[in-house]
């Protein structure tokens, strides 16, 4: 069983059949859970989260040196404390030695209960979860367990929302974000980029507007599973024995959402507030290339209203004990060659045909793709964002199997680090073409032609702040470059600086893979670090730029 108390405000409108009515809380009232945790979790009960059956309820005084807010300290126990919203919904109760369903009206509560009164105990089965922090209503999640972190069971709930291209559900992402923001006294704004797209902006005001902002971006759409592949269900956010997540977005990057919303909780209970604003950015459509969410909204005024000085977005997990800094990302370029040559029948040795032309692009291209292979391979200092990847991922052309046709095309995905001259770079790809014959042409489908970088140096005071805060902690970075596309290539090209960060180490890189997974203490400690980051850059002294 597991001991609860609840304390209520003694001017507590009561619901209809609660007897008496100053005792129990009304919908939205302030009430308070103490529980035996040793730390401080406000929390918002919904009606939906009430449990389906309590073993006792009885009037019972709180624990020896139990306070709660307006004047105290924690219990020797520990507090829960903070808003509560009770509703009316009704379940079995034994109360004063009788038992027996209460009308759909309330609770019915012993006749000795005097309104002077202010603590119920609560005796709940220890299967009974206790309700998350800003959990939607009418959303409540799967039995988790009295022990499971509020944290994760939210995390939990924001991944059973189903994102996932082609048609995401973006008004259920949007919505469960901003009651949680709501709920966290975070100011909301929405910005629709295009329709159907909207931009969720929470923010915490800073002490002194004139500084740059601190920006917390996080993209809500996900990719597309298969499902075969899987072994739990993607969007049911399964947890299982070793406390591994699966679900699709646990890494990507559902997890840092909810990580930055968490940090945000801590730091407003500590009472904590910094000179610079805080903005937390949930945008649309970045796994299909951000064209319809941050390629469009920083080019609105709402984003230039942000001011922004400094940003942080997605990273990568990683294996090893170190943790992933990209402090810049290759350019995407997606181009399509197409080969036209001459028809004619199966049958016969046709001259210059399409297909001819296109083995000789496809051979020069995969040529190039194995030398950079090979010296990734043979240096050990390179990473991936540090060679130009290239994949044939199109091929079309023919109408028979007995007619040699005229056209073929194919698609490349390549991907260059800042460090590759894209003049030249272009240049050899015409070269490639005119290689192949005459009627060889190609075009650009992405052609991202910004390098921006993010200083890593020490004298930049960002990264000072970042690094400053890593360093305390003992955490272990790895600076790279990013081997594919973020946001992030959009904020910097806006003229800003920005860092890919996901605090996921021990942690394989399973992002757009079958079973993507996030382990709950991985994702905890990702609070912690975002707790101690975020203070560090909102404090960043003033730049001189800012007067």
């Amino acid at each position: 069983m597991l001991l609860w108390f609840l304390r209520v405000s003694p001017s507590a409108a009561g619901l209809p059949g609660l007897q008496p009515p100053s005792l129990y809380p009304s919908v939205g009232q302030e009430a308070a859970l103490l529980g035996p945790w040793s730390c401080s979790v406000p929390l918002r009960l919904h009606p939906a989260h009430l449990p389906h059956a309590f073993s006792q309820l009885l009037p019972c005084p709180p624990p020896a040196r139990c306070r709660l807010r307006g004047g105290a300290e924690p219990s020797r126990a520990g507090a829960c404390g903070g808003s509560a919203e009770v509703g009316p919904r009704r379940a079995g109760v034994r109360a004063a030695g009788r038992a027996g369903p209460a009308a759909p009206g309330g609770f019915v509560l012993p006749p000795s209960l005097r309104p002077s009164l202010r603590t119920i105990l609560l005796l709940f089965p220890q299967s009974f979860a206790v309700p998350d922090r800003g959990m939607a209503p009418g959303k409540p999640g799967k039995s988790t367990g009295a022990s499971e972190d509020p944290s994760v069971t939210l995390f939990r709930e924001y991944l059973k929302i189903d994102t996932v291209h082609p048609k995401p559900d973006y008004d259920a992402a949007v919505r469960f974000l901003e009651h949680v923001g709501t709920d966290l006294g975070l100011a909301c704004q929405k910005v629709e980029v295009c329709q159907g797209h909207v931009v969720l902006i929470l923010t915490l005001q800073g002490t002194n507007p004139r500084l740059r902002s601190i920006l917390l971006n996080s993209h809500t759409d996900v990719v597309p599973v298969f499902e075969e592949h899987w072994t739990y269900p993607p969007f049911e956010a399964v947890k299982d024995s070793e406390g591994n997540i699966y679900a699709r977005g646990a890494q990507d990057m559902k997890c840092v959402s909810i990580q930055y919303l968490e940090a945000i909780r801590r730091l407003k209970a500590e009472g904590k507030c910094f000179p610079r604003t805080i903005h937390l950015t949930f945008v649309p459509d970045e796994e299909v290339g951000g064209h319809k969410g941050m390629e469009m909204f920083v080019q609105r005024p709402e984003f230039r209203a942000l001011n922004v000085g400094f940003a942080l977005d997605e990273g990568l997990a990683s294996p090893s004990d170190t943790f992933s800094v990209f402090y810049g990302e290759k350019s995407p370029w997606w181009i399509k060659v197409k080969c036209v040559g001459s028809p004619g029948h199966g049958s016969r040795f046709i001259s210059n045909t399409a297909a001819e032309k296109m083995h000789k692009v496809i051979t020069s291209f995969l040529a190039f793709r194995e030398s950079e292979k090979q010296r990734l391979k043979s240096d050990s200092s390179l990473t991936l964002g540090d060679v130009t990847s290239l994949n044939m991922t199109m091929l079309e052309g023919g109408v028979s199997f007995n007619v040699v046709p005229s056209e073929m095309a194919a698609g490349f995905d390549i991907r260059i680090p800042p460090t590759v001259d894209l003049k030249a770079f272009e240049e050899q790809l015409a070269s490639w073409c005119r290689g192949a014959g005459d009627g060889v042409t190609y075009e650009f489908h992405q052609k991202c032609m910004d390098q921006h970088v993010t200083s890593t140096e020490d004298s930049d005071p960002w990264w000072k702040a970042f690094s400053g805060v890593c360093r305390d902690m003992k955490l272990q970075l790895k600076l790279e470059i990013f081997p594919a596309a973020t946001d992030s290539r959009y904020i910097r090209a806006a003229g800003h600086p920005a860092i890919g960060f996901s605090p996921m180490n021990r942690t394989p890189v399973l992002l757009h893979d079958h079973n993507e997974f996030l382990n709950e203490q991985v994702f905890l400690r990702g609070i912690d670090i975002y707790a101690r980051l975020l203070p560090a850059l909102a404090s960043v002294p003033p730049l001189p730029a800012e007067g």
